[in-house]
């Protein structure tokens, strides 16, 4: 079979285009093509099959690739013909084809049923359009300026056949030896006529006057307006949050399908929510912190329903955990460390009284061959994290170092410790169990899931003790200082070796993402500029402020010197400490400061080497505490201008955030201050964007790759400015809070929202819009005068009917999404807000830990009750096109 490949592209001098086909995900073909004289590249190729996925990529003159496509062409090819010119289109991944081929459009048209494609022998040419279109009624038409395409009569226009979801194709007989142009146009069935054509340009295409050969148009980029593109809006709610009457304190699995249920009145098409990985490091309320999990495949157990379990409770506790449950429901807020031990409580008890009946069920036993990848290592740490009563596996007394062939007796039934590991398994088969239950519910009302992905690992996890080479474990990750924590974020997480992921096409992603698929439509992907560099620390830190971007282009010695930095390292890298920076500190408490210090009694001060990072300090006053000063000597710790790296046998320098803000940048020389500001604005601001492109185009498009969800970034905070380019490359939605806009302005207008975007009013990390309204008067003020476009004096209060308009502002605008917590839902109806409204906040990043701890105030299955608020929020959605 010959295939005649034929793509247009503008290249220079020294670039070449060369045709992949991929043949399975290990091996690939790659054919050299030719540039002819009317503009195509091209190149001939005998194939054997009757499928082809095959991709572009341009190349300069050694071979190097400098731009690849991220999403294959797949072309099938009809039985009677064995020769084939296909006329291609470079195939960029945001376009709609791509972005929109994804799991949230397919529960919203479920119904979707493959249509078969006639080809004739006479047939000379086939129009081939991917085209995802999220109205049912729609199909896509072809008409064109020949008579075989009704002469641009839109009555004759042909039909095409959505043979597979979002690609439509018709094959016809052109007898016409003129050159031929033609358009794309949509046809609604009810109304039986078509009822827009794409704008712009005709698409043309040329005659075919080879009897034996079948010409193919693979066109890309179906030209939708606005208002035919995906349009949703959706309710973000922690599961945990959840309160319903089957309850048990805290929100589950289950009640996720009565959300839906009242998602579907309201008319809203996404459920999102946040990580629900297991988190269990100590049974206390700092595992509450739902981005620091045990296992990234592991379920968290306090989501499991103990009502819905394969096995009922055992009489003689039924009593007690009836009344357990109803004091645990009736609570406000969430009692993580009752709620957790009373769970396990009754799943122990009833694993011990029908522990036979599961070890012989079937399903049991295929869960654990299908993902004993994961299951046996996380099961064997969870038997182990109890018995040692740590999850920091450096303090076990037994396999603090992973060895599989050691853990792999945890599930035999010899080992002593078999009964225990089955019983974590058995948890995660039952939690398993009840969210598919719970998302093939969702689906079934054609509503999709999206959820959270944590950018970090926590330090003692699974992951940490099995791989421990895919990680920086001599590091934390965290955040640079922004307007919420002037001290920056320390997560503690232990950074990413790329370099190793790399290594294996980066599998441990894609592996990832994979077990996240068989629940979520849309992933959420947290903190996604983690891609493009990480803000680290070394473990002698505490605070993110001693933190510098990874990777980064750093500062060398030798251009301190080309700059006239009369670099001195103890005067830079070192606190810097005086008489008066003592006694700012200090005041009259500096006695008990100098403790920690060495004098030089020179007026200045260094600390001492048992006390000269943030760590031993700590450390320090967990055994001995000092009251007061405490805060103090840790922040003094950070009076540094430059922080080290040490790189390949070289010590390289990185600008401490903010230290033009220092007391020991205030006092250099003029000169001095200056020529390091400099030095400082060029670290920042100009020299990084290309290496952190190149870093997230080596990673993003090749795990993106590996999933059908529709993926979101969380790209808030200090902002290249390759991430927007890179994520409009790559087709990933971005996050627009209208209290945090990226540029420099006091807020974000939802209205001037592009498409690929998510817009909201508030986050799981901000305070609700209620408890800010009341924060900051003069600037409430400015955004109910300036924003809201309201005359006169502001109230006090967040009235409804202002919570409304906020809430207009965010659905009558082009973004994809429009996603609300749900506690601006309820804001909007005074009969519905909660009473205690300190008590909707979820999470605060300025205090760490933070105690996780929301629950809706009222029953979720209620919600579906209030008939006219629900219909008033399904009329917003409806108006604005959203459903």
């Amino acid at each position: 079979m010959k295939l005649y490949f034929n793509v247009g592209y503008h290249t220079k001098p020294g670039e070449n285009l060369q045709l992949v086909i991929d043949e399975n995900e290990s091996n690939s073909q790659i054919h050299k093509m030719f540039y002819t004289e009317d503009g195509f590249w091209k190149c001939e190729v005998d194939y054997f099959s009757k499928s082809i996925s095959y991709r572009y990529q341009l190349v300069d003159d050694k071979n190097s690739v400098l731009r690849e496509e991220f999403v294959s062409h797949n072309l099938n090819f009809p039985h009677n013909y064995k020769e084939f010119l296909v006329f291609d289109e470079w195939n960029n991944k945001n376009f709609p084809e791509n972005y929109l081929n994804n799991k949230v459009l397919y529960n919203k048209l479920n119904q979707f049923a493959s249509q078969k494609l006639t080809v004739l022998k006479k047939h000379t040419h086939l129009f081939r359009i991917e085209a995802p279109v999220y109205n049912p009624d729609w199909e896509i038409v072809i008409f064109g300026n020949v008579a075989s395409l009704g002469n641009w009569d839109g009555e004759k226009a042909i039909h095409l056949s959505q043979t597979d979801f979002g690609i439509w194709e018709t094959s016809v007989e052109i007898a016409e030896n003129q050159l031929i142009h033609y358009k794309y146009a949509i046809f609604d069935k009810v109304q039986g006529k078509l009822i827009d054509v794409e704008p712009g340009d005709n698409r043309y295409t040329i005659p075919n006057l080879q009897k034996d050969v079948l010409q193919i148009s693979a066109d890309h980029y179906f030209k939708f307006r606005s208002y035919q593109m995906y349009h949703a809006a959706g309710v973000a709610v922690p599961v945990f949050s959840l309160r319903s009457e089957n309850g048990f304190g805290v929100g589950e699995f289950s009640d996720l399908k009565k959300l839906a249920d009242w998602a579907k009145e309201t008319s809203l098409g996404i459920i999102q929510i946040l990580p629900i990985n297991d988190t269990t490091a100590n049974y206390s309320w700092t595992d509450s912190y739902p981005y620091a999990a045990v296992s990234v495949y592991a379920l968290h157990p306090q989501y499991i329903s103990i009502d819905s379990l394969d096995f009922k409770l055992p009489k003689e506790l039924v009593e007690e955990y009836v009344t357990e449950k109803a004091e645990l429901n009736s609570l406000d807020l969430i009692d993580y460390e009752k709620m957790i031990s009373g769970k396990w409580k009754y799943l122990k008890a009833i694993f011990n009284t029908e522990k036979e009946k599961i070890y012989k069920d079937r399903n049991f036993k295929k869960f654990i061959k299908d993902n004993e990848s994961w299951l046996l290592p996380y099961s064997a740490f969870c038997v182990l994290r109890d018995k040692y009563k740590t999850p920091n596996f450096n303090e076990w007394k037994t396999h603090k170092k992973y060895i599989a062939g050691k853990i792999s007796p945890f599930f035999s039934a010899k080992s002593k410790d078999y009964e225990a590991s089955m019983l974590h398994a058995w948890v995660q088969f039952q939690l398993h169990k009840q969210l598919k239950d719970a998302v093939d519910y969702i689906h079934s009302l054609g509503v999709s899931l999206k959820g959270d992905l944590p950018i970090g690992i926590y330090r003692h996890s699974v992951e940490a003790w099995t791989e421990p080479e895919l990680f920086g474990m001599d590091f934390q990750a965290g955040a640079p200082p922004d307007q919420f924590t002037e001290l920056g974020q320390n997560w503690e997480f232990p950074t990413y070796n790329w370099e190793a992921m790399k290594a294996d096409d980066y599998q441990w992603w894609k592996n990832r993402f994979k077990a996240l698929e068989q629940y979520f439509d849309a992933m959420r992907i947290d903190h996604i500029l983690g891609f493009f560099r990480i803000w680290r620390m070394p473990i002698s830190a505490t605070q993110g402020i001693l933190g510098y971007f990874y990777p980064a282009v750093p500062i060398v010695l030798e251009e301190f010197k080309a700059r006239h930095i009369p670099f001195n390292f103890d005067r830079y890298c070192k606190p810097f400490i005086n008489d008066l920076i003592l006694w700012n500190y200090f005041g009259e408490q500096s006695n008990k400061a100098l403790d920690f210090l060495n004098n030089h009694f020179d007026g200045t001060y260094s600390f001492k080497e048992e006390f000269d990072t943030q760590r031993k300090l700590s450390d320090y006053f967990k055994k001995k505490p000092a009251g007061s000063i405490e805060d103090q000597l840790i922040a003094l710790c950070a009076n540094v201008l430059f922080l080290t790296e040490e790189r390949d046998g070289q010590t390289v320098y990185h600008p401490r955030f903010n230290a033009f803000k220092t007391e020991s940048y205030k006092y250099l020389s003029d000169w001095e201050k200056k020529a390091i500001y400099e030095l400082y604005h060029d670290y920042f601001f100009k020299r990084q964007d290309y290496l952190w492109r190149e870093k997230a185009m080596e990673k993003l498009p090749v795990i993106l790759n590996a999933t059908k969800m529709l993926i979101c970034g969380e790209d808030l905070g200090m902002v290249p400015d390759c991430v927007p380019d890179v994520m409009n490359e790559l087709a990933i939605i971005a996050l627009k809070v209208q209290r945090m806009p990226s540029e420099q302005i006091p807020f974000y207008n939802p209205k001037n929202a592009g498409y690929m975007n998510v817009v909201t009013a508030s986050s799981h990390d901000s305070s609700t819009l209620r408890q800010w309204w009341k924060e900051d008067p003069q600037l409430t003020q400015q955004y109910f005068n300036q924003q809201l476009m309201q005359y006169g004096r502001v109230s006090d209060q967040l009235e409804p009917h202002l919570a409304e308009i906020i809430m207009k502002q965010h659905l009558y605008n082009d973004a994809m999404l429009a996603v609300f917590p749900l506690q601006e839902f309820l804001a909007t109806d005074e009969k519905l807000t909660n009473p205690v409204m300190d008590n909707e906040r979820i999470n605060n990043p300025a205090v760490f830990p933070h105690y996780w701890r929301y629950r809706m105030h009222l029953n979720v299955e209620n919600l579906k009750e209030n008939s006219e608020f629900n219909q008033k929020i399904s009329n917003w959605v409806k108006d604005s096109g959203r459903s």
